[in-house]
């Protein structure tokens, strides 16, 4: 489970990776029972925006779709991602069990070397999850003429994909 800003941004620089079966945007880490999506920008459900990535491991380790995932927002803001600002668009990564965890906790130790500043990446256990509602499913996908999704989301996906241009199909 992870976030780093708009969720529509972390699902389409990892949809396309081989190995990734599936990219579901949702909700994290709050106290709001299924958010809607106005709930959750309104800062106060405590949720964030995040994907639930489904993947085999055999082709791509947990720890390089971590690397990735670190590529396509800066884990050195809090709270925010550029002029996306808000506890919902926090860095965060929610795990389910002591191997993931230590995963993460190891490509965090790796990657602060390339970092200025510190990692501020929260790293909870995951609690719940709740499925965005289908509009925000293969957004950028469905929406490229959206300005957003040009200005913002295009550019993103555009550098992670040349940064891994081997990792994807």
């Amino acid at each position: 489970m992870l976030g780093g800003g708009c969720f529509w941004c972390v699902e389409g620089a990892l949809l396309g990776l081989n190995g990734v079966t599936k990219v579901t945007p949702g909700y994290s880490g709050g106290h709001t029972e299924n958010p809607t999506y106005e709930e959750v920008c309104s800062k106060k459900s405590g949720h964030a925006e995040v994907v639930e990535v489904t993947f085999d491991e055999d082709t791509i380790p947990r720890r390089i779709l971590l690397e990735v995932f670190f590529t396509c927002h800066d884990p050195t803001q809090l709270n925010r991602q550029g002029n996306d600002i808000g506890p919902q668009y926090r860095s965060v990564i929610f795990y389910k069990n002591d191997e993931e965890l230590k995963d993460v906790e190891e490509v965090i130790g790796y990657l602060q070397q390339n970092f200025v500043d510190d990692i501020v990446t929260e790293v909870s256990p995951l609690i719940n999850f709740f499925i965005a509602e289908n509009i925000h499913h293969n957004y950028f996908a469905n929406n490229p003429n959206n300005p957003y999704c040009s200005m913002v989301v295009g550019p993103k996906i555009s550098k992670t994909r040349a940064k891994h241009a081997s990792l994807y199909k």
